[in-house]
């Protein structure tokens, strides 16, 4: 069998999340599944497996979107397959962060705030430091504490927060966490 694929789970799907992923992805070499956006996840979980096995190279960086509907959604549903895919190696996830509060969170390791500064706090969807340590709300959140993700980094809205996360100004925001994951899988040391 081939090496397992080396996939970063997105939480986020909209337009300006599609932009800054793809901009990311190119930035640190890898691949962005342009097709897995969508307000919400339009697609399977089957269907983004076939995807990620067909990129050119590792890393894969995959969104996914419930868009803001309680429960586990279309997203979540295709988030969980394939995290649990048995050719898929997930490095890591970006939760992000979205008005939705008392309904869905997720615990995470550490949150980057709209500054670019790590922080134990969680963040909201502007990219400012909340009140509680160690999690995140947003809408496509809730399974990733039932999935074996060695990193979770919560943000604030990918390629929003006060256009500081831009893609024109190279999605600062979403690089960092996604360069963090990187470093911390050891994805950058087998590569070289």
């Amino acid at each position: 069998m081939a090496d397992k694929r080396k996939v970063i789970l997105i939480t986020d799907g909209d337009d300006y999340a599609r932009r800054a992923v793809e901009s990311v992805a190119a930035d640190v070499g890898g691949r962005c599944i342009s097709l897995s956006h969508g307000n919400p996840s339009v697609l399977s979980g089957p269907q983004l497996v076939k995807l990620i096995k067909k990129a050119a190279k590792d890393p894969v960086l995959v969104m996914f979107d419930d868009s803001g509907f309680l429960g586990e959604g279309a997203g979540e549903k295709a988030l969980k397959y394939v995290a649990e895919h048995e050719d898929i190696e997930v490095l890591g996830a970006i939760a992000v962060a979205s008005k939705t509060h008392m309904a869905e969170w997720s615990r995470v390791d550490f949150c980057i705030d709209r500054d670019g500064e790590l922080t134990p706090y969680g963040v909201d969807k502007h990219g400012m430091p909340e009140l509680e340590m160690g999690r995140i709300n947003g809408d496509t959140v809730y399974c990733l504490d039932t999935l074996d993700v060695p990193l979770i980094i919560g943000i604030g809205d990918i390629g929003k927060m006060a256009r500081r996360d831009h893609y024109k100004i190279g999605s600062p925001i979403t690089k960092k966490a996604v360069e963090i994951i990187l470093e911390r899988s050891g994805f950058n040391a087998k590569e070289e």
